[in-house]
């Protein structure tokens, strides 16, 4: 394919560009420290482990212990976290025809939050599950919670309104809320283990948190992306869909157990981190269109680059002190929420 040909396929044009950002993203984060590695080391060490090579003899020892062990897990993790949030978040938005819905306002990510922090204030250590205890209890509250969502939904609006899902998650988050104050009101010596986990981080997490994490992200996000047409047809409404063959009812559920399962898996390892799912999908929708084949995958790419470089700006913007990554994207998506907002009361 000739390069002008290249350029007139808009969506090659975005995956390369998408792609060209996440690995900017991930060799600017994986350099940039307190120790400064650079590019070149890095791009032969990530080498040499994918391939299960010896690091290069010209290579400083200690660059190699800093970016394996410290650096690149982090990086990946913010990575994995920041994809998962983003295409929760569009899938989300696509089904309820709303792009203010994301994990943190229909209450997923606060009933997740409340399933983590009521795991590690009872310690509750389930055997056979062992270090994946917390993830599933995560996803299982999750899931819960956008149930009861949508059950109270209904009973207050049986039309299902978009605007009375979204109010009636917003006051699940709120009370959710209140109950994770609750349990810190209680706690003790857990406290500052509990709030810096509830302020969002990836930090010190370690390779083991990756492995948790993976079987549940590749879970969820196969269940999104084969679910990408049907997103198209209920983008027009469910029943256009139901003229055009999409089995409704089976869709949306897998759809929000997807989302629910991909959520919470990236809340119990990095903490409550909020409007990734808001910001990413809104601004890959109005850079390349509508089209979840296409806008689902763009979101994964762009959600992990900007949730790596965001944990970089954390813990770099007052060096050495690392600043939650909820504050972060706090700081960024509230605005772009709000101008959402007014856009759609223009409309």
């Amino acid at each position: 394919m000739s390069i002008r040909n290249f350029l007139r396929n808009k969506h090659l044009v975005a995956y390369g560009l998408a792609l060209a950002f996440l690995v900017i993203a991930v060799l600017t984060a994986v350099s940039v420290g307190t120790v400064s590695v650079p590019v070149l080391d890095i791009i032969k060490i990530i080498g040499a482990q994918i391939f299960r090579l010896p690091a290069a003899d010209d290579i400083d020892p200690m660059y190699v212990n800093i970016i394996s062990e410290i650096r690149l897990p982090r990086v990946l993790l913010a990575g994995l976290v920041g994809a998962s949030l983003a295409i929760a978040g569009a899938a989300f938005q696509g089904l309820l025809q709303n792009p203010l819905a994301d994990p943190y306002i229909l209450g997923v990510s606060s009933g997740a939050s409340v399933g983590a922090v009521a795991t590690l204030f009872f310690n509750v250590s389930i055997p056979f599950l062992g270090l994946y205890t917390l993830p599933v209890l995560s996803i299982a509250a999750a899931l819960l919670t956008i149930l009861l969502v949508l059950f109270f939904a209904r009973r207050v609006d049986r039309s299902m309104r978009v605007e009375t899902i979204i109010l009636t998650g917003i006051i699940f988050s709120s009370f959710l809320g209140a109950f994770i104050s609750l349990i810190i009101a209680l706690t003790d010596d857990q406290l500052q283990q509990i709030m810096g986990w509830l302020l969002g981080s990836v930090s010190s997490r370690g390779w083991r948190y990756i492995g948790i994490m993976v079987p549940f992200f590749i879970l969820g996000v196969c269940l999104l992306l084969m679910n990408t047409r049907e997103l198209n047809a209920m983008s027009f409404g469910e029943e256009r869909a139901q003229h055009l063959g999409v089995d409704v009812g089976k869709r949306k559920l897998m759809i929000l157990v997807a989302g629910s399962i991909v959520t919470g898996a990236a809340v119990a390892v990095s903490g409550a981190i909020g409007f990734v799912g808001l910001v990413i999908p809104h601004l890959t929708r109005r850079l390349w269109g509508p089209d979840h084949v296409h806008l689902l995958p763009l979101s994964v790419i762009i959600g992990a680059g900007f949730l790596i470089l965001t944990d970089l700006i954390s813990r770099t913007i007052i060096s050495p002190t690392i600043l939650p990554i909820g504050v972060i994207t706090a700081l960024i998506g509230a605005p772009v929420f709000a101008i959402i907002l007014m856009n759609q009361r223009q409309k």
